[in-house]
């Protein structure tokens, strides 16, 4: 595959073909990045199986069966009020902050909590499993059924969750996943966003619940593309 040069917005993952001091879709100014990709070959096929998940079976909303799914506790009472009550099935939560502010705390308590009902795994692209597992006994957590894995190629870490078949999952973090479909560094906009998208189509495919951990940049807001933030359910 061929690469070339093209120019990223931050705010919302429009692509130009060279750079310009403001984006002619969202009018941000200076938001512009430069990313080395990879142009696929025509034929080339996208990862998973992307045209497989769309339905093609028009339905009238009359004949719309709706499954009744109630919400799981994290026991986070916290956690549980800014969810609406609970986890919902195939929702994809999007958790940012400031780097040690408690983020992979967080959600490590919740999925231990979580893996004694149903089926959890933690998937870490920064921390050692020694680093998780450390910090689960400092808490004193339940920890004889989470599933970890240290992975960061998203197509890797579907395969994986395909096999285990998890209701619940963390990716710590989003910033850290890459495609072998794009070339450019992991982190990068384009990066950020076709590996999100990835996982929240498998998400919603499956009906796993999954939580994203996203990074901030010295101004507080969320790192990547904005698009990014419109991709999931919760912020």
């Amino acid at each position: 595959m061929k690469a070339k040069i093209q120019y990223f917005c931050n705010e919302c993952g429009a692509v130009f073909p060279k750079w310009q001091g403001q984006c002619m879709d969202c009018q941000a100014w200076n938001s512009l990045t430069e990313e080395r990709v990879a142009v696929a070959p025509k034929n080339a096929i996208r990862p998973n199986g992307y045209a497989a998940a769309v339905n093609n079976n028009v339905v009238l909303m009359a004949e719309v069966a709706l499954e009744h799914k109630p919400r799981t506790s994290t026991e986070l009472k916290e956690l549980d009020r800014v969810l609406g009550g609970g986890l919902v099935t195939g929702s994809v939560i999007l958790i940012g902050g400031d780097p040690g502010i408690g983020k992979s705390t967080l959600l490590i308590q919740t999925l231990c909590h979580l893996s004694q009902m149903q089926a959890a795994m933690y998937v870490t692209g920064e921390e050692s499993l020694q680093q998780v597992t450390l910090r689960a006994r400092r808490l004193g957590l339940k920890e004889d059924k989470l599933k970890l894995l240290t992975e960061t190629n998203v197509e890797k870490i579907i395969s994986v969750a395909e096999k285990e078949q998890p209701q619940v999952m963390v990716i710590d973090s989003i910033q850290t996943v890459f495609t072998e479909f794009l070339s450019s560094a992991p982190g990068s906009v384009s990066q950020i966003r076709e590996s999100a998208a990835q996982l929240v189509q498998y998400a919603k495919k499956t009906g796993t619940a999954l939580f994203l951990v996203g990074h901030v940049t010295k101004e507080g807001t969320l790192a990547g593309p904005r698009v990014l933030e419109h991709m999931v359910d919760t912020v």
